[in-house]
């Protein structure tokens, strides 16, 4: 039989496909790739490291049910697949794209008969289990009740948005991570030299940074990765000794991307993130934007970038423009609450703004030389009359006595001594908001300052 007319998979041959897929020269890499177990697995520490519930679950066969949720090429059908593979269950597959509620009564009904003539449970795993409606989920419910279905469901949006309350409830939700830089290398070194599955078989030289480029060009999508070299070492040419050169340039029309110098560890990534900073602290958010567009484009972590930008915000506008720390910290919470690729986008509103805003840094200087002052100067006592007086027995320490409270004079302002030192660390200066709060600050101490 030949692979087009080959029967799907049946409740007697779940994975079946999958199976001969891995053996196939013809499958893709990452699926002759898929790890046989969970040994080979790699990434998701938090969830299968270890020591922790799911491989427990699985070791002891106590599987419940589970919604595996993340990003396309992290392992969820993978995970699923190693399941299959370790537990005493029954395993059936189904794809929510193409099934629909006959297909799920199917399931069910060999499901019960078997339990109630073997006291065998059945494994479903349900891929895209997001595109099921209300009503195909609420099929579901009872036998998942009873215990005589097990549910794997795999899914890249939110289960808490897509799937039904009740339906949460009764399983285990795991949410998988893009897989790391480091990760992505290391599944991708195993493909070079697997002479099995992989491609270690055609005597390829891969370069490290060519590995590198792929790890940070494929957001953390294993099977986008793998499927990149393979393409890329399929159509180069060998050299005259038979050696396939995988390099940066291969790799990056393998991905259809450009390669950006730039090693998040290394000098170009910290040369960049300054010229950022430096941009938005120039007044020039047309630079401010290309440097974050090279971070973006690389795969800098957005966080990174709006850290900066916050930084920038306080450091560098301070009280010129107070308003422009507040869009900067809206711009982190959405670009969290977003993720990419949209989140470029209030980044680069943030950025633009703090680069446009005045600029003071009166506050930071402030801040440098009030800590300056407490190192290497006497650390001074807190006068009495502003030591806490709120607990029992304050006041017999003369605690708070002859305390002034500010909002009982005009202009909610009054002489007092705040502290014993007689120095100066806040300069406000004439640029922006600033200069109002410096007139204010004048008449309120009189001509000359303190």
């Amino acid at each position: 039989m030949n692979k087009r007319s080959r029967p799907l998979p049946t409740s007697e041959n779940l994975f079946a496909v999958s199976d001969e897929d891995a053996a196939s020269r013809d499958a893709p890499l990452s699926v002759r790739m898929r790890p046989q177990s969970l040994e080979e697995f790699i990434g998701q520490e938090h969830i299968v490291g270890k020591g922790k519930l799911l491989p427990r679950a699985i070791e002891s066969d106590r599987l419940s049910s589970l919604i595996l949720y993340g990003p396309p090429g992290t392992g969820k059908t993978t995970l699923a697949y190693c399941i299959s593979r370790t537990t005493k269950a029954h395993v059936e597959r189904l794809n929510a794209v193409a099934a629909n509620v006959d297909d799920l009564r199917r399931v069910i009904a060999s499901s019960q008969n078997r339990h109630a003539t073997t006291g065998r449970k059945t494994v479903l795993f349900i891929d895209e289990i997001h595109r099921f409606n209300k009503a195909q989920q609420d099929v579901l419910m009872p036998d998942l009740e009873e215990g005589r279905l097990v549910l794997i469901g795999a899914t890249v949006f939110n289960p808490f948005f897509s799937l039904t309350g009740p339906l949460l409830s009764r399983s285990m939700v795991f949410e998988l991570d893009p897989l790391s830089r480091e990760e992505i290398i290391a599944i991708l070194k195993r493909a070079v030299g697997d002479k099995e599955r992989g491609l270690g078989s055609m005597n390829i030289r891969a370069d490290e940074e060519a590995l590198a480029f792929l790890a940070g060009a494929c957001d953390g999508d294993a099977r986008r990765a793998l499927n990149a070299l393979e393409i890329g070492c399929r159509t180069t040419a060998p050299a005259t000794d038979g050696t396939i050169h995988f390099t940066s340039r291969v790799a990056e029309e393998s991905i259809q991307k450009k390669q950006v110098v730039y090693d998040r560890d290394g000098d170009a990534h910290y040369d960049t993130a300054s010229a950022f900073i430096k941009s938005m602290r120039g007044s020039d958010p047309d630079a401010a934007l290309y440097w974050m567009a090279k971070m973006i484009y690389a795969g800098e972590d957005p966080r990174f970038i709006a850290r900066r930008i916050c930084i920038c915000a306080a450091e560098d506008v301070g009280n010129a423009d107070p308003q422009a720390l507040v869009v900067a910290g809206a711009a982190l919470q959405v670009s969290e609450f977003v993720g990419m690729p949209e989140a470029r986008i209030p980044l680069a509103q943030a950025a633009v703004y703090v680069a446009c805003a005045p600029k003071s840094n009166a506050a930071y200087l402030g801040i440098e030389k009030a800590l300056g002052d407490v190192k290497s100067r006497k650390v001074q006592e807190v006068p009495v009359h502003l030591k806490d007086a709120s607990y029992r027995g304050a006041r017999s320490l003369g605690h708070g006595q002859d305390y002034k409270y500010a909002h009982d004079f005009a202009g909610h302002y009054v002489e007092q001594e705040y502290m014993p030192l007689d120095a100066r660390y806040y300069e406000p200066t004439d640029m922006g908001e600033e200069r109002a709060i410096k007139a204010r600050m004048a008449s309120l101490k009189g001509k000359g300052g303190r």
